[in-house]
């Protein structure tokens, strides 16, 4: 019995693994399928997309006003005590000059009506749907805005875990460069040409890049997991990037375009949107010093009985009118001149943003661009410098081989070598997040 169950809980445990292993998706992305695969799924982005949708509700709110309102009503009124109304006893054969109280009416009422309104001219419902194209263009704009930043971080952190290969690479060059030295060393040592501690000190490097590589390593699993929050997807999922990078691709004829106007930026859209919303809204407040004018009309029926028998024979009376109604503002106690003095401030206010705007984003081109420049260029040095420490080495390599070197000096070579390649990794690192914000700044991302 313990053997079976033994066996059954070992094949619980398999079909739970396999159910794990299935449920994981593997996604193998470019750098452009990861920046769609954002858009679609990042929660950023969807919430964006939504204020879109809500914008498009409130329009449709916005637009009911104008059409025709039609409203219907019914109802029934049961007098427990009918009215009193006084009278001339005169009517009754009382004497002159005094009243006499007597109850009108039928002890149930009811009433069954629809009235309609619509609005013939009104300034502000005029601005308000003259403003509906301005304000899905805003909500349009703020969400290209979110999609613009969640797409430059994700070339950021997909860039990053590319070169994290090529740094990877490099560690392991360097690994099996050391394990051959002390593998020569060792035999140096045997015959005795040289001492124990060259030995151990191509150990302590050898420690020294397993440690570095380890946490290379454990950089680059949380740089994939914090990719995926950007991407919006599961981090159980798998995730294999398609897409190299070399000097080649990250110069690639950017600086040759380098002119840009400043409505290729999607938050110079959203400030030219708010100054046209916000001069519609000093328009709105004019025109409501203006009449309105509003069409009315109304048909009911109304019926009176002693008993509760509306539905049986009896009379119903028909009511109906129709009319044109104006409203005149006279005073409203300088509430309306304050309002439409504050959105003229508040639409001077976003014109000045927007010209603070145009100066931030020139200083931004201006940075971006020289940032870029340098960038290339220590790109360059850095990939000349780690080629000469290499060759650096193997010249000392062989002296030290041949005997005419001596520990110390392979030792500075290999150190100065590793130095190197980490400078070219953060080099072409730092060279593709200036391109990154040059594409940006200039709104070509």
């Amino acid at each position: 019995m313990k053997i079976t169950r033994n066996y059954f809980v070992f094949m619980m445990c398999l079909l739970i693994a396999n159910l794990e292993v299935t449920a994981q998706k593997v996604n193998a992305f470019s750098v452009q399928q990861a920046v769609d695969y954002g858009k679609l799924n990042s929660v950023q982005v969807k919430n964006a997309v939504l204020d879109v949708l809500i914008q498009k509700q409130t329009n449709r709110d916005i637009t009911s006003i104008a059409l025709p309102q039609i409203n219907g009503r019914a109802g029934a009124t049961d007098y427990l005590d009918i009215p009193t109304t006084l009278v001339p006893a005169g009517f009754f054969g009382g004497a002159p000059g005094t009243f006499s109280a007597q109850k009108f009416g039928t002890k149930w009422n009811a009433n069954a009506g629809v009235s309609l309104s619509q609005i013939v001219f009104d300034g502000q419902v005029f601005i308000a749907l003259k403003a509906r194209n301005g304000t899905i263009s805003f909500q349009e704009a703020l969400l290209a805005v979110t999609e613009d930043n969640i797409k430059s971080n994700i070339y950021k952190v997909y860039y990053q875990l590319v070169l994290s290969k090529t740094q990877i690479a490099l560690l392991d060059a360097n690994l099996d460069r050391l394990k051959k030295l002390d593998h020569d060393i060792t035999v140096m040592f045997d015959n005795g040409f040289t001492e124990k501690v060259d030995i151990d000190k191509i150990t302590v490097q050898i420690a020294n890049l397993q440690t570095e590589k380890l946490k290379v390593e454990n950089m680059i699993k949380n740089g994939y997991a914090g990719l995926k929050l950007l991407m919006g997807m599961p981090v159980k999922d798998s995730l294999i990037l398609t897409d190299n990078l070399s000097d080649e691709q990250i110069r690639e004829s950017v600086l040759e375009s380098s002119q840009f106007s400043y409505k290729d930026r999607n938050d110079y859209q959203v400030m030219l949107l708010t100054n046209k919303l916000n001069g519609l809204n000093v328009r709105r407040y004019k025109l409501s010093q203006i009449p309105t004018f509003a069409l009315i009309g109304d048909y009911s029926k109304q019926a009176q009985r002693n008993k509760f028998d509306f539905f049986g024979k009896g009379d119903w009376f028909t009511t109906s009118y129709i009319g044109l109604q104006m409203r005149l503002p006279i005073f409203n106690g300088f509430a309306l001149k304050a309002k439409t003095q504050g959105a003229r401030l508040q639409l001077q206010k976003t014109q000045n943003m927007t010209a603070a705007l145009e100066i931030s984003i020139d200083k931004e081109v201006e940075e971006a661009k020289n940032n870029f420049v340098t960038a290339l260029a220590t790109m360059d040095f850095q990939k000349k410098n780690m080629a000469l420490a290499e060759k650096v080495y193997n010249q000392t390599k062989k002296k030290y081989e041949i005997g005419t070197g001596s520990a110390t000096e392979i030792n500075t070579a290999q150190l100065d070598l590793k130095t190197a390649q980490t400078n070219y990794i953060t080099a072409l690192y730092e060279a593709v997040i200036a391109k990154v914000d040059f594409l940006k700044a200039t709104g070509k991302l």
